[in-house]
């Protein structure tokens, strides 16, 4: 019974010790090719809210805010510009 224990507690460190190499190569690799999320801020839409206007006030820095627009758009997988009060929006940020 102990041998079956120590079996198991072994294979469960070997298990959990290659998850954590993978989950660090990986983390690396995203890293290295400079191709990782933009950061963002959360956002909930208001009644009146459009898109322009979350990108003017929050995601631009005064420059075209189509780019912002389309940004929102890419991250939250919308497929047009509608947007509804109480949708929790991923908004990039810097």
């Amino acid at each position: 019974m102990a041998r079956q224990t120590g079996a198991r507690t072994r294979a469960l460190v070997i298990i959990s010790t290659i998850a954590v190499l993978l989950v660090l190569l990986l983390a690396s690799a995203v890293q290295a090719t400079g191709k990782s999320q933009p950061t963002t801020a959360i956002y909930t839409v208001r009644s009146g809210d459009t898109l322009w206007e979350i990108a003017t006030n929050r995601g631009s820095d005064g420059g075209d805010v189509r780019g912002t627009i389309d940004a929102i758009r890419r991250i939250n997988d919308l497929d047009g510009a509608t947007i509804h009060p109480g949708q929790v929006l991923d908004i990039p940020v810097g």
